[in-house]
């Protein structure tokens, strides 16, 4: 993935630019709070928040692009979890996806994402011209790209963090315990299953 350093002599058209997309705060300087990181969502759950079909869920953890973190289906019955940041990514790939940009960028990308820490991500805005994929953490670096002409769109992590984040608090979420998953109160289809067994 290419990186904008978005060092050199400011002009004062960028200048302008710079001081406008900093004061509109749509790219950066999001306020964010790193989601538990042992709470986990279901297959159908990750598909809902990212957008996705279950089919995409399933050939992108089959193929490495976006794995679950919190737990890995392990044969016949078992459930994979998706954590938070795997959905995040999950968006994020499915966004790029609909721009046009080829999967072997979108796995250079995915892979960058990865070594990220959770709350870096939402200071990340992913520029692209269709072809490339840039991450920038500034708006210099945003208005160098645009005024070189490689950034056709944008993808500000911390607006997308913040839609998987309002996705995820109507769906339920499990918790996974050494014992198995503890499931959360709300998951009304484990609710279901316990009122089956108890009669």
């Amino acid at each position: 993935m290419a990186v904008s350093s978005g060092e050199g002599k400011a002009t004062p058209d960028r200048q302008m630019a710079s001081q406008r997309a900093g004061e509109q705060g749509l790219l950066f300087d999001t306020e964010v709070s790193a989601p538990p990181e042992d709470v986990g969502y279901r297959g159908p759950t990750a598909c809902a928040a990212a957008g996705i079909t279950y089919r995409q869920l399933d050939y992108w953890a089959r193929t490495g692009l976006v794995e679950p973190s919190v737990r890995a289906a392990h044969g016949s019955g078992s459930q994979r979890l998706y954590s938070f940041r795997d959905i995040l990514v999950l968006k994020v790939v499915k966004r790029l996806l609909d721009t046009g940009v080829s999967l072997q960028q979108i796995r250079t990308a995915v892979a960058h994402l990865r070594d990220r820490g959770v709350p870096d991500l939402a200071q990340i805005t992913l520029m692209s011209d269709g072809v490339s994929v840039y991450e920038c953490t500034s708006a210099d670096e945003v208005v160098d790209l645009l005024q070189g002409g490689q950034g056709v769109f944008g993808i500000a992590l911390g607006r997308v963090w913040q839609e998987v984040e309002g996705s995820l608090a109507e769906l339920p979420g499990e918790r996974a315990t050494a014992d198995g998953p503890a499931h959360h109160p709300h998951d009304e289809l484990a609710h279901r299953r316990r009122a089956r067994r108890t009669g």
